[in-house]
């Protein structure tokens, strides 16, 4: 094409652009039915006539990110040649570039002079897409027929006409078909908000000025990429993180291995050695896979916008049919269990190239969701409590990691207000506070994370089922930094005195009234030896509830003497921190190699705590039973080595 820009036209451009997308989503905000849509569990973008990504948003959330381009050129492949002006097109399929079943992409052509010139596409998670449970998340499900409906490209406007028909088939099949309608219309007009911007710069600009914005867009996110590339050494840096366990196979963390190789102006990611599928629906398509290497990689380069051009520095090698690149029909709902992992090793290798901006691990995001009858009204409708907590983010170089906020999954996600699911369900919340304790230590601690509490009201044939990860993979720190907590939910049944621990992966558990609910979320790791922290900032920590006293001794050695807890008064024993951090400095290297037995009886004995057990050990248990986890503990204790040990000791 003929046509050049100049730079202020390009910039206008630009912006106006992630403009659109922007205005689709706050399209979405006002017009949406469902309560997890509301809370921004939706992204949008804005596509060239080619179905390249030109644009997303400024709050569209991570998980999206360089998946949203292969949905649309699977529509374009299925209606070449019967694209029409007022056609909106659905998909959903991971299998074709999505990311989960629940993940509902509806596409609308935008026509300029009679030819397509882009496309607008609205992204929502939908709270129910059917399957065996409500909420559509069955942990146990080992391929996608418990999953949910998989809409493979269909149309639910033709010219303009809404086709009635199709779009109830659709509805018909989850648990809450108003609100699917209701949320199809309002991803559809989304989608129109986007054309009529777009068409708007056209009546300004011209056709071929606007096309040419939108290649031009991606091609300076590809130069000012390969630059910064270019500037880097050439070489191989890889890691490796986990996913807790294979519930049809045996006891043992499953590896996701990552190796970055830098050559020139491009990055190569090689999956290879990662571990096959399993029989969950902890499992990765190939478009969730990339999603997480476009994500992780761009969370270092926040200055420039996100597009296709982005996605052209980049090669993956995903070995076919393992947990990174899960073919049809295996389960895939939960793919973002291994989407974090890839997150977090994306992190930690990118924290070597890029140290002033270096991050530990941060806390896995968890979902809960609770479904059945409502009985505080006769009519007792469905109902599907769906939740999601913030937690902890990595200790960063010069930082503390953020305290609750939302996973690296997707930042753009809003915490669910508790008065919004009381009303729209029947649970109380009875707690939610800023959990003591939970941030892994290091120089620079992790932010910590939270735990909620939940009760049942009047319900009827209510289950409750859980997705979550790092109950063994426990959230690592990096430098010498030490791991966060294990996450778990446990249920105290209505007339029960013990508590139950149910742990971090269950589904379509019966669940009545009166009975409560609790689980944490993580911190995040720590950065730096923790001997290395000012006692000061301990001191503050303290203060603040973030750490106890107990632990600002075990974890830091500080000592903290109490003044007066009611004022927050709190002094230094300066010669006792000396001391404890000397007898630390002496000990904890034969802490992490000590008899993993003896130290799992020790824990059953009540002798040391789960903090203990993890930042001090290295030990991996069943934290119901206190059953040592012997494989699990190998595998921990070898990245603890090279992650936190080694680093002391090369630190003297």
């Amino acid at each position: 094409m003929s046509t050049t820009l100049d730079p202020v036209t390009f910039e206008v451009l630009k912006n106006s652009f992630i403009t659109s997308v922007d205005q689709m989503g706050e399209q979405i905000l006002r017009t949406c039915y469902s309560f997890v849509i509301y809370n921004r569990d939706f992204s949008s973008a804005l596509h060239d006539a080619e179905g390249n990504c030109a644009a997303q948003g400024n709050q569209d959330i991570a998980v999206h990110v360089g998946t949203l381009h292969f949905t649309c050129k699977d529509v374009m492949r299925a209606f070449e040649g019967d694209m029409h002006e007022g056609d909106v097109y659905a998909i959903n399929d991971p299998y074709a570039g999505g990311t989960h079943f629940s993940d509902v992409r509806l596409i609308r052509p935008i026509f300029a002079d009679g030819k397509i010139i882009a496309f607008s596409q609205s992204n929502g998670h939908w709270s129910d897409v059917g399957g065996s449970v409500p909420g559509s998340f069955d942990v146990s499900a080992r391929d996608m027929f418990r999953e949910g409906l998989r809409i493979t490209p269909v149309r639910l406007f033709d010219k303009g006409r809404f086709c009635k028909d199709v779009a109830h088939l659709i509805a018909s099949n989850t648990r809450d078909p108003a609100s699917i309608i209701g949320d199809i219309h309002a991803q559809a007009q989304a989608t129109q908000v986007c054309e009529r911007e777009i068409l708007r710069l056209v009546g300004k600009y011209g056709r071929d000025t606007v096309s040419t914005g939108l290649s031009s867009v991606q091609d300076y996110v590809e130069r000012a990429m390969r630059q910064r590339l270019a500037a880097l050494p050439d070489g191989e840096w890889e890691t490796q993180d986990f996913i807790d366990r294979d519930p049809a196979g045996g006891e043992g963390l499953i590896p996701i291995k990552v190796k970055l190789t830098i050559k020139g102006d491009r990055a190569i990611y090689d999956f290879t050695g990662s571990h096959p599928t399993i029989g969950s629906i902890y499992n990765s398509a190939f478009g969730a896979t990339f999603s997480a290497v476009a994500a992780g990689m761009k969370t270092f380069f926040p200055d420039l916008p996100l597009n296709s051009g982005f996605y052209r520095v980049f090669e993956i090698i995903a070995p076919e049919g393992s947990i990174v690149d899960a073919k049809w029909p295996v389960a895939v709902t939960g793919f973002l269990m291994p989407f974090e992992k890839i997150m977090n090793a994306i992190y930690e290798i990118w924290s070597k190239l890029i140290p002033e901006r270096a991050i530990a691990c941060a806390f896995n995001l968890e979902y809960l969701l609770t479904g059945g009858q409502d009985a505080r009204t006769p009519e007792k409708p469905i109902y599907m409590f769906y939740d999601w907590l913030p937690g902890g983010w990595g200790g960063r170089n010069g930082k503390d990691g953020s305290n609750v906020t939302t996973a690296c999954f997707g930042t753009g996600l809003m915490s669910q207000p508790v008065e919004g699911q009381e009303r729209a369900n029947p649970i109380l919340t009875t707690e939610c506070q800023i959990l003591t304790d939970s941030a892994g230590p290091g120089r620079w601690r992790g932010g910590v994370g939270l735990r909620k509490t939940s009760m049942m009201l009047k319900a009827e044939n209510s289950v409750i089922s859980y997705i979550c990860d790092r109950e063994r993979a426990i959230v690592w720190g990096i430098e010498g930094g030490l791991p966060s907590m294990p996450h778990g939910l446990t249920l105290h049944r209505a007339g029960v005195e013990a508590e139950e621990r149910l742990g971090s992966m269950f589904s379509d558990v019966s669940i009545g009234e009166g009975d409560v609910f609790s689980r944490p979320t993580a911190g995040g790791g720590g950065f730096g030896d923790p001997l290395e922290r000012d006692p000061a900032l301990v001191l503050e920590d303290v203060k603040d509830d973030y750490v106890s006293v107990a632990r600002a001794e075990r974890d830091y050695g500080v000592v903290v003497t109490t003044i007066d807890a009611e004022l927050c008064e709190f002094a230094i024993d300066v010669e006792a921190t000396k001391s404890a951090r000397a007898r630390i400095r002496a000990e904890r290297p034969g802490w992490a190699v000590a008899d993993p037995e003896s130290i799992a009886a020790a824990y059953r004995a009540g002798e040391l705590d789960t903090m203990d057990v993890i930042r001090r050990h290295a030990v991996l248990l069943d934290w119901g039973t206190g059953e040592l986890l012997p494989k699990s503990t190998e595998q921990f204790r070898e990245m603890f080595q090279k992650r936190s040990a080694s680093k002391w000791q090369a630190a003297g």
